[in-house]
C-alpha cells in the first residue's frame, strides 16, 4: 500500500476546481456572484470562444484593496464569513472562498481593482501553475475586473469533456440570464466575439421589472403571466406564473429564487406541481419567475457546492405557502381576467385573503352577473343539467350533490345579442350565437369571437361543484369490516405515529402494530375500493420526503372528477341559446374554467383583428 503523503496545494486546487468548475458558465457563476457580493450596479460580461479562450466580469462595486488581492487567490479565503454561527444566516450568494483560488488553478487569472479611497489600481496575477502571484499597479476605476483566459489549459483530461463553442456559450447565456432575473436593480451587458448580445438596464419598478422578464423569457411568457405577491408569516412570494395555457412541453421555463440565489429545489418544484396539477395537461409543464423571500436564519444554503439547492428549517411551512399561494392565484383565473379586466384581476391576486365571488364556487352569480342575466333571460331553464351519478361507496355525498348540477341560470327562448345589450354589460364571454357540430359553443364578445368546447367547460363547472359540496361535508370515513395490516419500514412506522393528526384529518384511522407493520381501521368513504396499502406509503412517503401530502385528496379529486366526466353535457347534445347562455354565465363565475378537469383548454379567442388578418380587410 502507498504511503500517505499531503497533496501540493496545485493539485489540491485542481481537484477542488472539479467540484466549482464544471464549464465556463461555472466561471461566469461564480464571478457575477462576486460581483453582486460587493455591491455592484452594473456588471459588463465579454467572452470568447464561448467563455473557453476569455471571460471578462468588470463591476462597479467596492473593490478589494491592494494588500487583500493576493489573499483573494488563496483557498479558503473570504470576507463574508469570520467564525461558524455567520453560517446560520448567509445573507451573501457566495461564502466558501474557494471560486478564485478554484478558477486560477486551472486557467490564466488576472485580477485588477480598485477601492474607492485610492486613486491607482493593482492587478495580481495567477497562471495554474504553482499558484504563484505577480502584484502590480494598474489603472482602474472605482471596482473590480476578472480576466480568465485558456480555461483548463493545464489539465487536458478536464479540456476535453468541453463541448462546441456554441453550446458552452448557450450554457454560459443561461446563467447570465438567471443572474438577470435575480436582480433588477443591477444593469447587466454581455459580449460575444466583440458582438453585443444583451444590455439590460436597471430598474425597479414594475414595469421596468416585466420588460426584463419579457427580454429574457421572451414576450409571449409575459402576455400569459399572472403578478402575484403574497406575504403570510414571515414569508413572501412574488414574480411571475404563466397561465396553464402557456404549458411547456419541458421544464425550460422554471426560475426559483431564494434571498435572491437561484435554486432548484425538489420541495420548492413539488410545491408548484401540486398547485398546478388540476389544471395542467399531463406531461406538460408549468412556467414561472418566482421570488421568495424569508429569513436567512432559516434556510441553509451550505448543501452543495454549486449552491443550487438550500435546505429549509421548516419544510412543511414553506411548502404549505408556496402551494397555498400558487393554488390561490390560479384558482381565481376567471374568462374575464383574461380578456382585459386586468386590474380587477391582479388586485385580488395581490390580496389572496379577499374572498372569492359570493358562491362562485358552487355555480352562482355576484350581484353584477345576476342582474344581467335577469335582465336578458328571464325565465328557468329545466333541459340542462347533469344527469345523477352514483359509484360505490359515494353514498354519504351523493345526497349532498343531488341537485348540485343544476344550472339555476334564467333563461329565455330568445337570441341575446350584443346589438340589445349595452356596452358596459357585455360579459367577458359574450352572449351565444349558435352551436357548431353539437361539439362547440360560438358566442361573440366585445373582442369578437369566442369557441366553448360545451363538453370540457360544463366539465370543470360540475368538478368544482363537487370539489365544494364534498369540502362542506368534510371527508366522511367508513370503517373496515375487516382492518387491513400493511407491511412498512420502521421509519415509516415512526412518521404515522408521529403525524396521527395528519391521516385523521385525511379519515384514516391508523394505528402501529409493530416496529414495521401498521392497521387500518378506518378510510375515506369514497376511497373504499382503493388500494388503501398502496395509498398509506405514498402518504407516508410524502410525509418523509416534504413533510406534508396531498395524496389522499388528489385521489378523491380524481374520483369526483371521474363523476364529473360522467355527469357532464355531452358531445353530439344539441343546446338552446339560453342554455348556451346559461353554460357561459357559470363559466365565467367558475374558479379554474379555463381548463377542463384534465387541463385541457375549454374556451378560446378570435380577435376582430385575427379575422380581419384571416380574410385580408384592409390590407
Amino acid at each position: 500500500m502507498n504511503k500517505i503523503h499531503l497533496l501540493n496545494p496545485r493539485l489540491a486546487n485542481q481537484i477542488a476546481a472539479g467540484e466549482v468548475v464544471e464549464r465556463p458558465s461555472s466561471v461566469i457563476k461564480e464571478l457575477l456572484e462576486n460581483s453582486l457580493d460587493a455591491g455592484a450596479t452594473r456588471l459588463d460580461i465579454d467572452v470568447e470562444a464561448g467563455g473557453i479562450k476569455l471571460m471578462r466580469v468588470r463591476d462597479n462595486g467596492s473593490g478589494i484593496a491592494e494588500q487583500d488581492l493576493p489573499l483573494a487567490l488563496s483557498r479558503h479565503a473570504t470576507s463574508k464569513i469570520r467564525e461558524l454561527d455567520d453560517l446560520e444566516a448567509v445573507a451573501t450568494l457566495g461564502f466558501r472562498g474557494e471560486a478564485l483560488a478554484s478558477i486560477s488553478s486551472v486557467a490564466r487569472l488576472t485580477l485588477t481593482s480598485n477601492i474607492e479611497d485610492q486613486r491607482a489600481g493593482w492587478q495580481v496575477v495567477a497562471e495554474g501553475r504553482d499558484m504563484d502571484t505577480q502584484l502590480s499597479p494598474a489603472p482602474h476605476p472605482r471596482g473590480t475586473t476578472v480576466e480568465v483566459r485558456d480555461l483548463f489549459f493545464n489539465t487536458p483530461a478536464r479540456r476535453k469533456f468541453l463541448r462546441t463553442e456554441k453550446t458552452e456559450y448557450n450554457h454560459l447565456e443561461e446563467v447570465v440570464k438567471r443572474q438577470a432575473l435575480s436582480r433588477f436593480d443591477v444593469a447587466f451587458s454581455l459580449r460575444h466575439n466583440q458582438r453585443a448580445v444583451y444590455n439590460w438596464p436597471a430598474g425597479t419598478g414594475r414595469l421596468e421589472q416585466e420588460r426584463r422578464v419579457a427580454q429574457v423569457c421572451g414576450p409571449a411568457f409575459m402576455e400569459h403571466a399572472l403578478h402575484v405577491d403574497i406575504e403570510r408569516d414571515g414569508l413572501r412570494l412574488w414574480g411571475w406564473v404563466a397561465l396553464p395555457s402557456f404549458s411547456r412541453s419541458q421544464a425550460d421555463l422554471q426560475h426559483f429564487y431564494v434571498n435572491g440565489r437561484a435554486i432548484r429545489d425538489r420541495l420548492v418544484g413539488h410545491a408548484v406541481r401540486q398547485a398546478y396539477q388540476d389544471v395542467l395537461y399531463h406531461g406538460r409543464h408549468p412556467a414561472f419567475v418566482l421570488y421568495l423571500e424569508v429569513d436567512p436564519a432559516s434556510v441553509d444554503v451550505n448543501v452543495h457546492p454549486t449552491k443550487h439547492e438550500v435546505r429549509f428549517r421548516d419544510n412543511r411551512r414553506v411548502h404549505g405557502f408556496i402551494f397555498s399561494s400558487l393554488h390561490h392565484v390560479l384558482a381565481q383565473v376567471k374568462p374575464g381576467d383574461r380578456l382585459g379586466d386586468t386590474g380587477a384581476a391582479e388586485e385580488s391576486l395581490l390580496n389572496p385573503t379577499s374572498p372569492p365571488l359570493e358562491g362562485a364556487a358552487i355555480g352562482e352569480f355576484s350581484q353584477s352577473s345576476m342582474s344581467l342575466a335577469q335582465a336578458h333571460a328571464p325565465a328557468p331553464i329545466g333541459g340542462y343539467q347533469p344527469r345523477p351519478y352514483t359509484s360505490p361507496g359515494a353514498s354519504q355525498v351523493a345526497e349532498q350533490m343531488r341537485h348540485y348540477g343544476t344550472l339555476h341560470q334564467p333563461g329565455s327562448s330568445e337570441s341575446v345579442s350584443l346589438a340589445t345589450a349595452p356596452e358596459d354589460d357585455i360579459p367577458p364571454l359574450g352572449f351565444a350565437i349558435a352551436q357548431l357540430k353539437n361539439i362547440y359553443i360560438l358566442a361573440e364578445n366585445a373582442q369578437g369571437l369566442i369557441i366553448v368546447d360545451m363538453h370540457a367547460a360544463h366539465e370543470r363547472i360540475t368538478y368544482e361543484r363537487m370539489k365544494a359540496a364534498y369540502a362542506q361535508g368534510s371527508i366522511q370515513s367508513q370503517p373496515l369490516l375487516v382492518p387491513e395490516s400493511v407491511a412498512v419500514s420502521q421509519k415509516e412506522a415512526d412518521y404515522a405515529e408521529q403525524y396521527p393528526e395528519t391521516f385523521a384529518n385525511l379519515g384514516f384511522e391508523i394505528q402501529r402494530a409493530g416496529p414495521e407493520s401498521l392497521v387500518v381501521r378506518q378510510v375515506p368513504a369514497l376511497l373504499n375500493r382503493a388500494p388503501v396499502a398502496q395509498l398509506v406509503r405514498d402518504v407516508l412517503s410524502d410525509l418523509i420526503e416534504h413533510g406534508t401530502s396531498e395524496r389522499i385528496q388528489e385521489r378523491i379529486n380524481e374520483l369526483l372528477s371521474s363523476m364529473a366526466c360522467h355527469g357532464s353535457v355531452r358531445a353530439n347534445r344539441r343546446l338552446t341559446i339560453p342554455e348556451m347562455n346559461a353554460l357561459l354565465r357559470d363559466m365565467e363565475a367558475t374558479e379554474r374554467s379555463g381548463q377542463c378537469n384534465h387541463g385541457r383548454p375549454t374556451w378560446a379567442l378570435q380577435s376582430l383583428d385575427e379575422l380581419d388578418k384571416l380574410f385580408m380587410r384592409g390590407q
